[in-house]
């Protein structure tokens, strides 16, 4: 179990899409935004732990067809989402003062824009479907039911999640004041949204 959760944890602190994507929210919207986005990665992950248990997630991974479509979507959404961050970025710059977009008139609207983003990101990835019916069975007892303890450690795997990426949430939200200036603001987004089409890029070239 430790092992696992080492080894979780470390995969877990790897950049990726939900970094970016947290941070890039984190930014927009404050710390509600970046933990909302934060729960719907957690939401997307559940979607692959329950595929994964019903056997979806390998027979996904068995037809080629089936990984293209969803990767192909994955790729779009995430550059899409750095496309979108760029141009954030521009009008960014262009600001003189702060916007109120600090996330302090975060609506309900707003907020499940936020779920939306994470959820997406790791929902329409099929790199995490490979994560959990490559990765986890490693850490499965050889015989008996496995249900139980996959159920475990997928838990665990979440809780992990949560508790890395919202020490960073906060951790972005408390330097929220020199972050969110209109130029350096403008440059994280800058790198964030080439960050997010390097994801996508990435995606797209993955193989089965």
């Amino acid at each position: 179990m430790l092992t696992f959760a080492a080894a979780s944890l470390v995969l877990i602190m790897i950049p990726g899409p939900d970094q970016a994507l947290i941070t890039r929210n984190a930014l927009a919207g404050g710390r509600r935004a970046g933990l909302l986005t934060m729960v719907g990665g957690v939401l997307g992950l559940s979607v692959h732990v329950g595929a994964a248990v019903l056997g979806i997630s390998a027979l996904l991974i068995a037809s080629a067809t089936a990984f293209t479509v969803l990767k192909v979507v994955g790729a779009v959404y995430l550059a899409w989402m750095g496309i979108a961050t760029l141009r954030s970025a521009r009008h960014t710059m262009a600001d003189d003062t702060e916007g109120d977009d600090g996330g302090n008139g975060d609506g309900a609207q707003k907020g499940t824009r936020y779920l939306r983003h994470g959820f997406l990101s790791n929902a329409l990835n099929p790199k995490v479907a490979l994560f959990f019916v490559t990765f986890l069975p490693q850490f499965l007892p050889p015989g008996g039911s496995v249900l139980p303890r996959a159920l475990l450690l997928s838990l665990v795997f979440a809780v992990i999640y949560l508790l890395w990426f919202s020490t960073y949430v906060i951790t972005v939200d408390r330097l929220g004041r020199v972050l969110r200036r209109p130029r350096v603001r403008a440059r994280i987004e800058q790198v964030t949204g080439v960050l997010l089409i390097g994801f996508a890029a990435r995606l797209a070239l993955q193989s089965p």
